[in-house]
């Protein structure tokens, strides 16, 4: 069982062994726990890890994995093709994503017949006001300009710019065989290969990305409920007390004017 993330030396001078079998993160803030959680798929673990190898003249890169955070697998895909050592990627399974971006970076990619790539625009989820959502949109603008690249640069013509638009635009799956019609892939290895595992991580996919997209949902949720009670609600003025009227007393009687009328009563003799 390979690990999800894995760099080493190989048994051969100077060839190191790159495994991608799952999402590829960046190094993120635990809020519940109040940590600091660094990734082991993160460009800056993989920077660090390669480094411990400076007489790397050959790399091989094993892809099982759906992708994970664009601006991650960018960089990956950055730091693979500027290094100096012949890079072959072997698709054992599905690269999908930003990891079919990853793939791209290889001198040379070999997908047996029963493996696949699917490509597509980079999304997010965001919230804010119209100001910032424009900047969201104009973001993922720029980062796809950037990732068509590497496309174009591996296919080297033998796909036009508007035809990977049109996929991208899509989601597309594409097999082997399309994949090296287009040049996304070099040879297509004679014999299958076993992707029980690669299919029962696929069928994660769909729940994997709704948690996803539930996780950002109610974080956005959050945010416009803070910002809710950050704003001060205009203070009801307090009701007056009711004044109230104090009771009217009855004049007392009036006892001398009581003893005079029973005297004149007696008088009258009644």
């Amino acid at each position: 069982m390979k690990k999800t993330w894995e760099l080493k030396q190989a048994v051969e001078p100077g060839t190191l062994e790159m495994y991608i079998y799952g999402d590829v993160e960046g190094d993120y803030y635990d809020w519940w726990s109040e940590r600091e959680i660094k990734s082991e798929t993160s460009a800056n673990h993989f920077r660090e890890e390669l480094a411990k190898f400076p007489n790397a003249t050959q790399i091989n890169i094993y892809i099982n994995s759906y992708g994970g955070s664009v601006f991650e697998g960018t960089a990956i895909y950055s730091q693979l093709k500027r290094h100096t050592a012949q890079k072959t990627v072997y698709i054992d399974g599905f690269a999908c994503s930003v990891a079919s971006v990853i793939a791209m970076a290889g001198d040379k990619i070999v997908m047996p017949s029963n493996t696949m790539m699917m490509i597509h625009n980079a999304l997010n989820v965001v919230a804010g006001n119209s100001k910032e959502l424009r900047k969201a949109a104009d973001d993922l603008d720029t980062i796809m300009d950037g990732n068509r690249q590497a496309f174009l640069t591996k296919s080297n013509g033998k796909i036009t710019e508007a035809k990977l638009m049109e996929l991208l635009e899509a989601e597309t799956w594409l097999t082997a065989k399309q994949c090296l019609e287009y040049g996304f892939c070099d040879e297509i290895a004679g014999k299958e290969i076993d992707i029980t595992n690669a299919t029962a991580m696929l069928q994660k996919v769909n729940k994997t990305l709704e948690q996803h997209l539930s996780y950002n949902k109610a974080i956005a949720a959050q945010l416009r409920e803070s910002v809710e009670l950050t704003v001060e609600t205009p203070k009801t003025p307090p009701t007056p007390p009711i004044e109230q009227t104090p009771p009217i007393e009855l004049p007392k009687e009036n006892k001398l004017q009581q003893m005079l009328l029973r005297a004149n009563q007696k008088k009258e003799g009644k």
